[in-house]
């Protein structure tokens, strides 16, 4: 599987608008970037020449391209030298010029009070392989053991791909970026954070197992976000009955970075470790639909004290997802949808997700989906 795979993100027609194209390293958005745009004045901030001469001096670009006419600009890795953004925002007002701006944070970019060009640039983030943009190749449980990201999706040795990219991960974007103080205690708090993977995150615990403050750990997280490595999901709230969960849960972008950290090894069908790893990948390809269909619909998760939840809830219960990898759903599957319809009976639709190649719909309008006709569902648009 060498030959390159076309990505379901559609970009602006070249020229047509500036951008900033966001994304985990090694997503593709270079490779992504350079097919949509094949002839086109291109800068890569990650070439050591190209960096120390823009770093420099930015207005650098401003005499390239009024020089030599060019109408649209690639910036690779835009986030390296910020101080471009002044000049970027210039050509765009004052020469029409229009950019492709490609990044992996936009951390350092925020927190240094750069030019993010006053909401001219549209704003698009490209994941890691998505089902659908692998169609009839796809293996699931290839994907769940070696993760998202193309190059070690692709690769029959994923632990070793996995090895190199979590320490170029703590090289080039922790330590270069000076993110952290304390790289080693960062490091640390990557194994911790893996096994909090899909759950409710104490920040307390993981201070506890890694020497350093909640304070901290609460930070380490923000960074994971920022680095687009992780997202928070918020807790549904809206007018309960009873008193629900208020905490976060955190979900790894990338679940073969997750399986690496915590050392889960092998993970088989049927496991509690493939369960946990499932329910990332339905979140994915929730978030993959969300972003590159242009929905735009809030993702929550629902949960009661007693432990009953609702892995996913769309907009206000537009619908529910539940993700069950077992190959027979049975009622005991069932309990938070259905505890969810007596707290909001104006829930629209309810799913599950699972391995059951049954599909059918409940006596109480639980629909249940093998993945499959889940993926089939999801990227015809059916579902929300």
């Amino acid at each position: 599987m060498n030959e390159y795979i076309p990505r379901l993100l559609d970009l602006p027609s070249e020229g047509s608008e500036t951008f900033f194209l966001w994304g985990p390293r090694q997503t593709g958005k270079s490779t992504l970037l350079r097919k949509a745009y094949p002839a086109v004045f291109r800068i890569d901030l990650l070439i050591p020449e190209q960096y120390r001469r823009y770093l420099e001096s930015p207005q650098l670009l401003i005499d390239q391209v009024r020089l030599a006419g060019h109408r649209f600009v690639v910036i690779d890795e835009i986030q390296k030298v910020p101080g471009l953004l002044d000049a970027v925002h210039w050509l765009h007002e004052n020469e029409g010029v229009r950019f492709a701006l490609c990044g992996s944070t936009a951390r350092k970019v925020r927190r240094g009070q750069a030019n993010l060009l006053g909401g001219r640039g549209l704003t698009f983030e490209l994941f890691g392989f998505s089902a659908h943009e692998l169609g009839g190749t796809f293996d699931l449980e290839r994907m769940l053991n070696h993760g998202y990201l193309p190059p070690i999706y692709l690769s029959e040795r994923p632990e070793r791909f996995l090895n190199t990219y979590v320490a170029q991960y703590l090289k080039e974007e922790i330590a270069a970026e000076g993110l952290v103080r304390r790289l080693p205690a960062f490091s640390e708090f990557l194994n911790a954070a893996s096994f909090s993977d899909c759950e409710v995150v104490s920040f307390t615990n993981i201070a506890r197992e890694t020497g350093v403050s909640s304070q901290t750990v609460r930070g380490y997280f923000d960074i994971l976000s920022d680095t687009l490595l992780g997202r928070f999901v918020p807790s549904y709230r809206r007018r309960p009955k009873r008193r629900a969960v208020g905490s976060p849960k955190f979900y790894f972008a990338d679940v073969g970075m997750v399986n690496f950290l915590a050392r889960r090894g092998r993970i088989v069908v049927g496991s509690e470790l493939f369960g946990k790893a499932f329910e990332n990948w339905v979140f994915h390809e929730l978030c993959a639909y969300n972003s590159y269909r242009e929905v735009f619909a809030h993702l929550a998760y629902w949960r009661l004290p007693s432990g009953i939840e609702v892995d996913f809830i769309v907009n206000h219960i537009d619908c529910a997802v539940e993700s069950k990898a077992v190959q027979i759903v049975t009622d005991r599957h069932l309990k938070g949808l259905r505890e969810l319809a007596t707290e909001y009976p104006e829930a629209k639709r309810r799913f599950v997700v699972s391995l059951d190649e049954k599909d059918r719909m409940t006596e109480d309008g639980i629909e249940i989906y093998h993945y499959q006709s889940f993926l089939e569902r999801l990227w015809s648009g059916s579902l929300f």
